[in-house]
Parts: structure tokens; C-alpha cells; sequence
């Protein structure tokens, strides 16, 4: 059998592969509500043969949007906008449905990538971005409001409310996003974080602020689904958030009843410098699963099923993610269950599909006509 394509549990949910679709900003949302492109994007992933889908980083509030057309679940009319593009999923598809929950801190108030992506001035509809310091994340631009107490806890309470909406709307699990230099990552990297109270300096005192809001998701969230967390093992910058340290805050979460570990790098400064290749960061999740044993998703430029039959065969990570792949593949489950000899879930209406050599790649079917 191949490993990709063997089951996995996470608490309650049982998946038949190894596979995510990784969460995947559209900007495209209005005012925070999913819209008819959504309902497009998601429904066609859907049905890419994955395992589990994870929704993008979806805004615990307004001001913790990447960018004004970003993803929010903060209000009635965020959740009611999502409610038919699930319901739709629901009907023609057996794939698990995650949501990443995000605040993107000081790097909130920016252009849609396709529109340059740099910050949005004040008077141009930008707004004022919060963060565990008042520094910026480039030079020249408008620095950040230090979080005080009232705000630490007006954005947990923020997460928990929106992991609330979540689990009203059927959501099978939650990843919280504490990578790519948002907030949460703010939180642990010493470049973001220049705090003197009890949340900055030493390690223990950046972590507990994420670990704070990571178990708050976790009580208010049913204990039979599970809540992941994406990370960035390392900053990429000497003097920064580092492997080391993640191993550190993984064994917190493990503490607290972590069910997957998704690991990224990078993020938090533009000084960083990645030396990009073929699943470049699938050592970082093998170190966190051997000194830890927690599961660990492997994500970043895996593009191949023999690839990613060899990540999961050799232990390396329990399961991989693929984002841009899946873009430009939107069947790359459907192509490495074929090369791979395993099996994968198709709607009736595409049985007909499978190559004359793949009869069972979907699983029993039939089909007649007169």
C-alpha cells in the first residue's frame, strides 16, 4: 500500500490519505465575506482527492486582515457567507473541511499582492495595525500599536469567537496561524517582539501569549475535533525565531494536546534569505516530529507523488500539504493515487474519467447507459 495514501486519524476525524490542501489567501473576500469566488475555489478543491481541505488564513478581526479583500469570521455576516459554500462541499464531496484562523498583526493594512502588496497608507483606506511591539516591519513604514492588556485579550477572545462561528458552520478542525510573520509569530520572534513585561525576552515569555490563545481555541473547541498549528521553524535571519526554539514551543503544545504541527519557515523580516529547492522544509518537520512525536505536516515546494510518497514512507512528516501545486493541478491527488496505486474519492458525475488502466482508483463504481 502506499503510505501517502494510507489512513490517519487526528481525534475523531479519520482521513484515507495523507494529503491537505493547504490554506491559500484568495483576497478576494469583500468586507470580510466569502463571495461567488469562493464558492468556486473551494468547491473545485474540494473534489481534488485530498483528504482535507484547510480554508485560508481567515481574520479574527477586521484590523487583523492581511489585506481588505482577506478572509474574516468575526461577525454574523462573515459566518452566514460561508455557510452555502460549505453546505455545497457537503453535497458533492467527502473531503474534511479545516479553517486556519489568523491575525496578521503589523503586516495587516497591505495591497492585494497583484497590487504591489506594500502597506496601505492611512489616508489611502489603510488602518492602524497592532502587534506585541511598536516596530515596523519595514523600514518607513507606520509602526504597529503595542498590544496592552485590554488588547491581548480583545484578540483571544477574538480567536475564541471565531472558533465558536467555526464549529457552528460544521468545521471539522481548526489550525491556528502562527507563521509567515503574523501575528502569532510576531509573538515568538525576537525581531517583532522587543516587549519588557511578562509576554517578551526570554523564551517562556514569547511563547505565552500564543500558547495562551492556542489554549483558549482548544477549551472553547469540541474536544473530538482537532486544532493544529502552522509554524515557522525558523526566521531565516541570524538572531531570530529558530529551529531550536520550535522544537521549545512544540513540546508546550504537546503539552496542551496539539494534534498536528504544519511547518513553514520565513515571514517575519524582509532581511531573511531562503535557500529555496525541492521541499526545503521538509527537514524542519522531521526534527520537530522526532523530538516531539507530534504529527507533523510537511508543506513547501513538494510537487511530485514520488516526493511525497517518500516524505511519509520515511517517516519524515505524517502528512504534506500542497498549496501552488494544487493551483495549477487541481486533480494532483486524482495523478499520484494513479501513480502511486492508491485510491481516491470522485463524484459520480466524473467516474467516467478514470483511465482504462485505473479502475480502481475510484474505488468501486459502475455505470451503465442504454
Amino acid at each position: 500500500m502506499s503510505a501517502l495514501f494510507s489512513p490517519i486519524r487526528l481525534r475523531d476525524l479519520a482521513l484515507p490519505n495523507r494529503i491537505m490542501v493547504a490554506p491559500m489567501c484568495q483576497y478576494s473576500a469583500e468586507g470580510g465575506k466569502a463571495n461567488d469566488w469562493h464558492f468556486t475555489h473551494i468547491n473545485n478543491l474540494a473534489l481534488s482527492g485530498a483528504a482535507m481541505f484547510c480554508m485560508e488564513a481567515t481574520h479574527v478581526e477586521a484590523i487583523g486582515r492581511i489585506t481588505p479583500g482577506c478572509l474574516g469570521l468575526w461577525n454574523d455576516a462573515t459566518e452566514s457567507a460561508l455557510r452555502p459554500i460549505l453546505a455545497s462541499v457537503r453535497r458533492h464531496s467527502t473531503i474534511a473541511i479545516a479553517i486556519q484562523l489568523a491575525h496578521a498583526g503589523r503586516k495587516g493594512s497591505s495591497h492585494k499582492p497583484w497590487e504591489g502588496g506594500q502597506q496601505i497608507p492611512l489616508g489611502e483606506g489603510g488602518w492602524q495595525t497592532v502587534g506585541p511591539s511598536p516596530v515596523a516591519h519595514k523600514d518607513g513604514e507606520l509602526a504597529p500599536l503595542e498590544l496592552d492588556a485590554v488588547g491581548l485579550k480583545r484578540v483571544r477572545d477574538a480567536f475564541v469567537e471565531s472558533a465558536r462561528r467555526a464549529d457552528r458552520l460544521g468545521i471539522d478542525a481548526v489550525e491556528l496561524h502562527c507563521a509567515h510573520g503574523y501575528l502569532l509569530h510576531q509573538f515568538l520572534s525576537p525581531i517583532s517582539n522587543r516587549r519588557g513585561d511578562k509576554y517578551g525576552g526570554s523564551l517562556p515569555n514569547r511563547m505565552r501569549y500564543p500558547l495562551e490563545v492556542f489554549d483558549a481555541v482548544r477549551a472553547v473547541f469540541p474536544s473530538k475535533k482537532p486544532v493544529g498549528i502552522k509554524v515557522s521553524a525558523t526566521d531565516w535571519v541570524d538572531g531570530g525565531w529558530d529551529l531550536v526554539q520550535t522544537i521549545e514551543f512544540a513540546k508546550e503544545l504537546k503539552k496542551r494536546g496539539v494534534d498536528w504541527i504544519d511547518v513553514s519557515s520565513g515571514g517575519v523580516s524582509p532581511h531573511q534569505k531562503i535557500p529555496l529547492s525541492a521541499g526545503y522544509q521538509v527537514p524542519f518537520a522531521q526534527a520537530i516530529k522526532e523530538a516531539t512525536g507530534v504529527t507533523t505536516m510537511a508543506v513547501g515546494l513538494i510537487t511530485q507523488a514520488s516526493q511525497a510518497e517518500e516524505i511519509i514512507a520515511s517517516g519524515k512528516a505524517d502528512m504534506v500539504a500542497l498549496a501552488r501545486g494544487m493551483l495549477y493541478d487541481p486533480r494532483w491527488a486524482w495523478h499520484a493515487a494513479a501513480e502511486l496505486g492508491g485510491e481516491v474519492f470522485a463524484p459520480p458525475q466524473y467516474w467516467r474519467s478514470q483511465p482504462s488502466s485505473q479502475k480502481a482508483l475510484f474505488g468501486e463504481t459502475r455505470f451503465g447507459a442504454r
